[in-house]
């Protein structure tokens, strides 16, 4: 893998970090650009295996949402936390580099924030990758019960986690049906105890939010791009049924994957059936 480029820009006052991983065409003609986007707690790390494997075909640009991985507030600033907002950074993102249209692959709370802006600036996609997304039932106990734990989570995170033996295997458990390499998932944990706090708690809230389960159909339904769900069979995080409700609402235009024996991170675990099914789309 090579990272061609890395740097910060600056989006709604908050320096975003992104890298560009690229390769010369055969023929020195411009590529397609593809965006990744990653979900909570996470960076763009992750997706560099995956972006490295369509580099021939693809221009990949990685960056870390608005409070994530290095994409820090450093100063206070007057933006929400909502889904519209991180979709409005994207927009702005693509504005900054001067991609007039692109692909995009999005995980996770990424996903729902990419749902988002498919509806939002259609005409700058091609087609779109959600991995590991859906639609959630609204359970007002179980919510509450959910940003109680999560608050909790949050704010009690401490950087002597990573001293401590197998505390990234222990993290990981509840995410993965299958291992990844060790490195990766020290990164995991890394880039979770990195979040901004704010970040990462108002983002639990407006993630699984009762606005949430009465947008999202809407959107889902919406969809006007060539799409792809992908999800998980063992997925414990966003089950692979909430994929599946998801795309019953949009036969059309959103095509669906699930990979077997995999968890929420289906690109890593199975990283060869993962691509396999993403190629297939991007035909």
């Amino acid at each position: 893998m090579t990272i061609e480029a890395q740097g910060k820009i600056n989006i709604r006052g908050v320096n975003h970090y992104y890298e560009w991983i690229r390769q010369p065409s055969a023929n020195n003609l411009a590529k397609p650009v593809m965006v990744f986007i990653h979900g909570w707690g996470g960076s763009c790390r992750y997706w560099r295996t995956t972006a490295s494997s369509i580099v021939s075909e693809y221009d990949c640009l990685l960056y870390d949402m608005r409070g994530f991985g290095q994409s820090k507030e450093e100063k206070e600033v007057n933006i929400g936390y909502e889904l519209e907002d991180y979709a409005q950074d994207l927009l702005i993102l693509l504005d900054t580099f001067n991609l007039e249209k692109i692909y995009f692959n999005a995980h996770s709370m990424g996903a729902s924030v990419g749902t988002i802006f498919l509806n939002l600036a259609p005409e700058r996609i091609h087609k779109a990758i959600l991995t590991c997304n859906g639609i959630f039932t609204y359970n007002a106990l179980a919510f509450s019960a959910f940003h109680k734990v999560g608050g909790y989570v949050v704010k009690f995170r401490y950087d002597w986690f990573l001293k401590v033996p197998f505390a990234d295997k222990m993290f990981m458990a509840r995410f993965l049906h299958q291992p990844i390499p060790k490195d990766m998932s020290i990164a995991f944990l890394e880039d979770f105890l990195l979040a901004d706090y704010n970040a990462a708690l108002n983002t639990i809230y407006s993630s699984v939010s009762k606005k949430a389960v009465d947008v999202m159909p809407q959107e889902f339904a919406k969809i006007k791009v060539p799409t792809l769900l992908i999800s998980g069979e063992k997925d414990q995080i966003i089950p692979a049924s909430m994929g599946r409700e998801a795309v019953a609402l949009n036969t059309d235009n959103i095509a669906y994957v699930e990979i077997p024996k995999t968890g929420h991170f289906p690109m890593l675990e199975d990283e060869k059936t993962y691509l396999n099914a993403i190629k297939n789309f991007l035909k």
